[in-house]
C-alpha cells in the first residue's frame, strides 16, 4: 500500500471510529417539551437513554438484520413447498418436435391444436444433505448471537455516555456555585475598599484593583453558566429529551473510595462478562463455521424434488399425476472457486482471532488504567481538600490584615485567586474520580447495574 493510500485508509478508520462514537452522543427525541423543568435522577436519565439513544437503536437494527440472515440460512435446510393452479392453452407444430410424417396422397397437417387443459399441482423440494449449508446456518446463528451481545455492549456505552454527561453537569454546577461565592467575596472586598477610601484609610488603587477582581469573577461566572447550559443540552441529546425541554438534576455525586474489588478480580470479571468480548468470541466461532462451510462445498449434496396434482381438460375430468426425483451432486471441477472461498474464509477467521486477542489486551488496559485513575484521583481529592482549607485560612488572614490596615488588598486578591484555584482543583479531582469509576463500570461490563454500586449517587 502506497503511503498516500495508507494515510487515507488510516484516516477512514479514524473517521469511522469517530462516527461510531458520535452515534452514542445523539438520539431520537421522544415526547414533547413541558413548560416546567424536568427533574432527573441519574437512573431516570439512563432509563431514558436506553430507550432513545441513537447508538443503541442502530445496534438493535443490526441485530434484527442478523436475525433475518439466520432465518435465510435456515430456509436453505428446510423443505420448500408451493402450490400452483394453471389454465393452459396450446398449439403445437409437430415438425418442431421431430414428427415429420409423410404419407403419399394424404395431407397431414403438422399443426396440432389449439387445445387446452387445467393443471392443479403441489411442488416440494428439499436439500436432504448439504454440509456447506448446515455450516452456513451455524455461522449465521453465531453471528446473530454476536450481534445480540453487541446490543448489550451498546447498552454499556449508552450508560457510560449518559453518566459522563451527568458528571460533567455536576462538575459545572459545582463550579458555578464556587465562582458565585468568589463573586460575592470579590464584591465584599470591593465594598470594603470603597468604604476605606471614603474614610481616607485606603488608596484609590485598592478600589480599582478590587473592582478589576470583581469584574473578572463576574466574567468567569458568565462563561461557566454558559458552559453549564450547553452541557445540559448535550445530556438532553444523549437521553432523547424533546427539543427545548429544561432539566434540573436532583442528585450529586459525592466522593467515596473504591473498596468493592481488587484489580485482579476486575480483570477476571471483565473477561468473563464483557458482552463485546463474548461477542467477538461468537464472531470467531462464526468464522470457523464459515471455513467449514467453504470446505464443505467439495462434499456431495443430495436433494429430493416431487410434485403431485390433477391434470385434465377440466378439473372434473382430471386425473392425478406425480413425479419424484432423488439426485446427488458432486463437484468434479470448479476452476478453483472452492479453493478461493476457503482462502477468503480462513483470512476472515484470522482477522477475527486477531481482533479478539486485541480486545483482550484492550480490556486489560482499560481495567488497569481505570484503577490507576481512581487511585490517583482519590489522592488528588485528599490533597485538594487540604489545599483548599489552607487557601481559605490564608484568605481569612489576608482580609483581616487588610481590614486592620496592615497591608493593601493585593494580598487579599492573591488569596482569593488561590482559593479559586484550589476550589477548581478539588472539583476537577472529584470529577476525575467519578469519571474513572464510570470507566471501570464500562470496562467490567454490565455498566447499568454497576453504576449504582461504584458511584454512591445521592
Amino acid at each position: 500500500m502506497r503511503p498516500s493510500r495508507c494515510y487515507l485508509f488510516l484516516g477512514f478508520l479514524a473517521a469511522s471510529g469517530a462516527m461510531a462514537q458520535s452515534q452514542f452522543q445523539g438520539s431520537a427525541p421522544q415526547g414533547t417539551a413541558s413548560p416546567a423543568p424536568l427533574a432527573l435522577t441519574i437512573h431516570d436519565a439512563i432509563d431514558r437513554a436506553l430507550k432513545a439513544n441513537l447508538g443503541l437503536l442502530i445496534s438493535d437494527s443490526a441485530s434484527e438484520t442478523s436475525r433475518g440472515q439466520r432465518l435465510q440460512a435456515l430456509g436453505a435446510l428446510l423443505p420448500n413447498v408451493h402450490a400452483q393452479v394453471s389454465q393452459n392453452e396450446e398449439q403445437l407444430n409437430l415438425k418442431t418436435l421431430g414428427f415429420n410424417i409423410k404419407i403419399p396422397g394424404v395431407n397431414i397437417n403438422p399443426i396440432s391444436g389449439p387445445f387446452h387443459y387445467t393443471d392443479a399441482r403441489a411442488y416440494a423440494s428439499w436439500n436432504a444433505w448439504d454440509y456447506s449449508a448446515h455450516n452456513n446456518y451455524r455461522s449465521a446463528r453465531e453471528s446473530e448471537n454476536a450481534d445480540r451481545l453487541s446490543v448489550m455492549d451498546a447498552r454499556d456505552l449508552v450508560v457510560q455516555a449518559t453518566a459522563n454527561a451527568w458528571l460533567q453537569i455536576i462538575a459545572d454546577a459545582s463550579r458555578v456555585e464556587a465562582i458565585r461565592a468568589q463573586v460575592e467575596t470579590a464584591r465584599a472586598l470591593y465594598d470594603r475598599s470603597v468604604d476605606q477610601q471614603n474614610a481616607g484609610t485606603a488608596a484609590g488603587i485598592d478600589v480599582l484593583r478590587s473592582q478589576v477582581e470583581l469584574k473578572q469573577q463576574q466574567q468567569r461566572l458568565l462563561a461557566q453558566r454558559n458552559l453549564f447550559d450547553k452541557d445540559k443540552l448535550a445530556l438532553s441529546r444523549v437521553i432523547g429529551l424533546p427539543p427545548g425541554q429544561e432539566i434540573n438534576l436532583t442528585e450529586t455525586a459525592p466522593f467515596s473510595p473504591l473498596t468493592a474489588m481488587t484489580q485482579e478480580q476486575a480483570l477476571a470479571t471483565a473477561l468473563a462478562q464483557r458482552p463485546d468480548y463474548q461477542s467477538y468470541k461468537a464472531r470467531v466461532r462464526a468464522a470457523e463455521e464459515s471455513v467449514r462451510a467453504a470446505r464443505g462445498e467439495r462434499y456431495p449434496t443430495a436433494s429430493v424434488t416431487a410434485d403431485y396434482g390433477d391434470v385434465g381438460l377440466t378439473l372434473a375430468e382430471s386425473h392425478g399425476t406425480f413425479s419424484v426425483e432423488v439426485a446427488a451432486k458432486v463437484n468434479l471441477f470448479d476452476g478453483g472457486r472452492i479453493a478461493a472461498d476457503v482462502v477468503q474464509a480462513q483470512a476472515a477467521l484470522k482477522q477475527r482471532r486477531d481482533e479478539l486477542a486485541d480486545l483482550g489486551g484492550q480490556i486489560d488496559y482499560q481495567i488497569r488504567t481505570a484503577f490507576l485513575d481512581i487511585r490517583t484521583a482519590a489522592d488528588q481529592v485528599a490533597v485538594a481538600r487540604e489545599n483548599l482549607d489552607l487557601a481559605n485560612q490564608t484568605l481569612t488572614q489576608s482580609r483581616d490584615r487588610f481590614s486592620a490596615g496592615v497591608t493593601d488588598n493585593i494580598e487579599v486578591v492573591q488569596a482569593q485567586e488561590s482559593v479559586a484555584s484550589a476550589t477548581d482543583s478539588l472539583i476537577s479531582a472529584l470529577y476525575a474520580h467519578n469519571l474513572a469509576k464510570v470507566g471501570l463500570a464500562r470496562a467490567l461490563g454490565g455498566a447499568e447495574q454497576r453504576i449504582q454500586t461504584l458511584m454512591e449517587v445521592k
